[in-house]
């Protein structure tokens, strides 16, 4: 029997990329299949708060089982930044190439291009919450580069690799991202 759980997203790419990964046994839903239009405020100053924030919001709201997540680029030379700020790190009304641009801007004269990306995933079943993270090492590039993915793909390299997230095809990347790292673990949670 197939389990239906919600995914706390809008974002129809992270949305493929989890049901791609969790595979059959599972329906996700995401938010718009359960009418839920609200823009879940993330208030919290930590990954780990925003992604429960996001679950419980949607289990108390609409009763389902819920995860949710929240993800962050945390680079070494600039202490951690942008992380929990990375989707609005150019500020409001943000967007993707601002924030790329922004991150390139602040890198110019650091040598230092260690970085990763780093997953939290709330789970909330009942008034049960459930966190697990998965995180993937790399380095900032100079240059965009690679037409899949989104955010800061086109400038991250994982570690052991010599191209993008976003030089790579969605198979490829789930086997080793953040993202990937993390819901495996949510399934493991899920199946047991």
């Amino acid at each position: 029997m197939t389990r239906k759980i919600v995914f706390a997203t809008n974002n129809a790419h992270k949305l493929e990329e989890i049901r791609a990964i969790l595979g059959k046994d599972f329906q996700v839903l995401g938010l718009g299949d359960i009418g839920c239009k609200e823009d879940i405020p993330e208030t919290a100053d930590t990954l780990e708060g925003n992604a429960e924030i996001k679950a419980r919001y949607v289990k108390e709201h609409y009763g389902y089982d819920c995860f949710a997540d929240d993800t962050g680029l945390e680079v070494e030379a600039l202490d951690g930044a942008p992380g929990v700020y990375s989707a609005r790190y150019a500020g409001p009304g943000h967007d993707s190439a601002a924030n790329v641009a922004l991150l390139m801007k602040n890198l110019q004269k650091e040598s230092n291009r260690a970085a990763r990306f780093r997953t939290v995933i709330a789970l909330v079943e009942g008034d049960k919450a459930t966190l697990v993270d998965g995180i993937v090492k790399g380095r900032i590039i100079d240059e965009l580069r690679g037409d899949n993915g989104f955010g800061y793909d086109p400038v991250f390299v994982p570690d052991g690799y010599d191209k993008t997230f976003a030089e790579m095809d969605s198979k490829e990347k789930n086997s080793i991202s953040h993202r990937a790292r993390a819901t495996a673990k949510l399934k493991n949670i899920l199946v047991s």
